[in-house]
């Protein structure tokens, strides 16, 4: 947890500082709060700062990009949606995409598919959602029980002890095993290629920045084993656990204070 590490040793030799988004840099879907934006903001202006999230590049740009403060350095902001399956960097006034690494069409409709019977089966297909239950996102399908626009609230209640998103995972990735099925969010899961995964991500970060995995700095909410951001916790990065933006705020003021 944040609290145990001494970040001034932290910092020693480090070279970026990777954030996952939801429920670490920001509540779900929900951009940062001004004071979040004016840390990440400063600590970019210190050293590579990274976001490597699950989602899709439109809700990065939404709940960060487009809230930074002119101390940004926004050509050393790196930011990997979709579990790096995507990147995207500062490049002539605008984010670009650098790389781009799709599924098949017919490895989409294959997981769309049986997203859908097995959530139907086993009565998570609800009647009324907030928004498209199933997003495909090129590089990655995504099912959300609620909806992609569902409230913070009733999706932290909808499922805390994972049980609904392990069991349906399961279930579909009996389907699909040329890819991966894991839990994502609050609500969701996402599928992807075999082998992409935030440790993917921090490893395509690594070879970006021209550094080691042991000179990044992780922070996240989901370290647990069965959470998205325990892959990119356990590879060798220096891992920094959270509970929610107002701990990753404490985070990047110490951050800042070691680095300053």
């Amino acid at each position: 947890m944040w609290r145990d590490h001494d970040c001034s040793d932290l910092v020693r030799g480090a070279k970026v500082v990777a954030f996952d988004l939801d429920n670490t840099l920001a509540r779900s879907k929900k951009p940062m709060h001004a004071d979040m934006a004016a840390r990440f903001s400063r600590l970019s202006s210190l050293i590579d700062v990274a976001v490597i999230t699950g989602g899709r590049f439109e809700l990065a740009k939404s709940q960060v990009l487009d809230v930074l403060t002119g101390q940004a350095r926004r050509a050393d902001i790196h930011v990997m949606p979709t579990s790096g399956t995507r990147y995207f960097r500062w490049r002539d006034g605008q984010w670009q995409c650098v790389y781009s690494n799709e599924l098949d069409l017919d490895s989409r409709k294959k997981a769309i598919a049986s997203l859908e019977r097995h959530a139907r089966e086993q009565g998570l297909w609800l009647e009324h959602t907030w928004g498209p239950r199933i997003e495909d996102r090129g590089s990655q399908i995504t099912f959300s029980a609620l909806g992609q626009q569902a409230p913070v609230d009733a999706k932290e209640q909808w499922d805390p002890t994972n049980e609904k998103k392990n069991r349906l995972a399961e279930a579909v990735g009996a389907d699909l095993p040329d890819l991966v099925v894991r839990s994502g969010g609050s609500t969701s899961i996402d599928i992807s290629a075999r082998g992409v995964d935030k440790a993917y991500a921090v490893r395509k970060l690594c070879g970006i920045v021209g550094c080691q995995v042991s000179q990044v700095i992780f922070v996240g909410d989901r370290m647990d084993p069965d959470g998205n951001d325990y892959p990119a916790a356990v590879i060798g990065t220096r891992p920094i656990r959270v509970s929610g933006p107002h701990d990753t705020l404490e985070v990047c003021d110490r951050l800042i204070a070691a680095l300053s």
